[in-house]
């Protein structure tokens, strides 16, 4: 059984605008905007929870604080991400002792690794934990693209793996996936202005950035597919690509912090080396949201 099928957000991690810390009432209110507006999982530390400036104190006090929060309410998959098999292994551990649902393992970054190093990271995470592991792939962060053959191999072969993240980008390599499969993967876009194409092609869902400012339209745009009316889920996708387009204008999550602060959900700090979304950019932002009555 899939962990989740719809549209998870790959929630935003919100800090104090004077020193940073981590800002848990707004985080809190994030959770329930998020769960409210329909959101069918939350994926927790992430990318665009800013997974990679946080400690590791502040790491598992952000998942726990998650999955303490959501009570079970939608599922809670924890990045436990690392290009240190070692550090991997023990995120995955540690999500698996505070009750997240699965983890989300990326390929390994900067040193990366071959194919056959990613089979064995993943595979070293698994053999250390029962709970599910989705992969991520996304070259563009790490460096490195898992092929469609490893990505099969290691869904065939390591117990827990059950699906993907797929950000590549690259139709071509998905349907690769699909095939080589036989569809049994939990497929899901890792790219918002994919959604539609990849769950015509057996994918389960949408690991969503956008959702965190329209978790309904992200929502609705699987629903009506699983249902059966394609044509408004194409009509969904199409007529949100201004908005898919303004929360990746800069590197993520600069522009949906951005956009989570005018909605008065956080006041969109960030830590460096990310920076303040660019003023040329924040009323593409802004028309963005206006335009699908989310301001």
């Amino acid at each position: 059984m899939a962990i989740f099928k719809g549209s998870g957000v790959a929630i935003a991690t919100p800090f104090h605008q004077n020193d940073l810390s981590v800002d848990y009432e707004a985080f809190d209110k994030l959770i329930e905007y998020q769960i409210a507006n329909h959101s069918d999982a939350i994926i927790v530390c992430g990318t665009t929870g800013e997974a990679a400036t946080l400690n590791e104190e502040e790491y598992l006090s952000v998942c726990r604080f998650c999955v303490e929060r959501v009570k079970g309410r939608v599922p809670v998959i924890a990045g436990a991400g690392s290009n240190n098999t070692a550090v991997a292994v023990a995120h995955s551990k540690m999500m698996q002792e505070i009750g997240a649902d699965a983890v989300l393992i990326v390929n390994p970054y900067y040193n990366k690794g071959t194919q056959n190093g990613i089979y064995e990271h993943m595979k070293a995470v698994s053999d250390a934990i029962e709970i599910p592991i989705i992969m991520y792939n996304v070259p563009g962060r790490t460096g490195s693209n898992m092929v469609a053959e490893t990505t099969a191999r290691i869904v065939k072969e390591v117990k827990n793996v059950v699906g993907i993240k797929e950000a590549s980008g690259n139709i071509s390599q998905i349907v690769k996936i699909m095939e080589l499969t036989d569809g049994n993967i939990d497929l899901y876009s890792g790219n918002d202005d994919q959604t539609v194409p990849i769950l015509s092609m057996g994918g389960l869902g949408i690991i969503s950035v956008v959702a965190n400012a329209a978790p309904s339209l992200m929502h609705e745009m699987c629903e009506a597919f699983f249902a059966g009316d394609v044509k408004k889920a194409a009509a969904l996708q199409c007529k949100s690509m201004p908005l898919f387009e303004a929360m990746f204008c800069e590197v993520n999550p600069i522009p949906v912090k951005k956009a989570l602060q005018m909605m008065g959900l956080c006041d969109g700090s960030l830590r460096l080396p990310l920076t303040q979304l660019e003023e040329k950019n924040e009323e593409r932002v802004r028309k963005a949201l206006e335009g699908l009555s989310l301001l």
